[in-house]
């Protein structure tokens, strides 16, 4: 019998919303980071808004997140092991989804599959 493929599994949450998913390897808390829900031009739009995205990789430190975690993915994965990373914030429309895209991209680059979801992305803003 083969042995079932090493896959990265990414889950976007946002802590506002529900407890992080259970069973992971590791949790990324992105709310120290710069939220643009403050700004009420992006309040409503997600991770799916290019608009979104640009703010929130121009946040400072969010880049450095984004390699760390697609090469510790990257080393887990040539260990033999297959991984499961939660990335959350406070709403899961903003900075985890478009942190888990990004990191996505990056360990497909590194010729891994990888497992994407978007827990809370199309759940209403929430009221703060």
């Amino acid at each position: 019998m083969s042995k079932p493929a090493r896959r990265l599994q990414i889950t976007s949450f946002g802590f506002l919303h529900a407890e992080p998913p259970a069973d992971v390897d590791l949790v990324i808390d992105l709310r120290p980071f710069r939220d643009p829900h403050v700004d009420p031009a992006l309040r409503e739009m997600t991770a799916r808004d290019q608009v979104v995205v640009d703010t929130v990789l121009r946040t400072p430190g969010i880049t450095d997140q984004i390699t760390g975690l697609a090469f510790h993915a990257h080393l887990e994965l040539t260990e033999g092991h297959s991984v499961s990373i939660a990335v959350g914030c406070s709403g899961g429309r903003h900075r985890a989804p478009v942190v888990a895209d990004q990191v996505a991209v990056a360990v497909r680059e590194y010729g891994w599959p990888v497992d994407l979801e978007h827990r809370d992305l199309d759940k209403p803003v929430v009221n703060r």
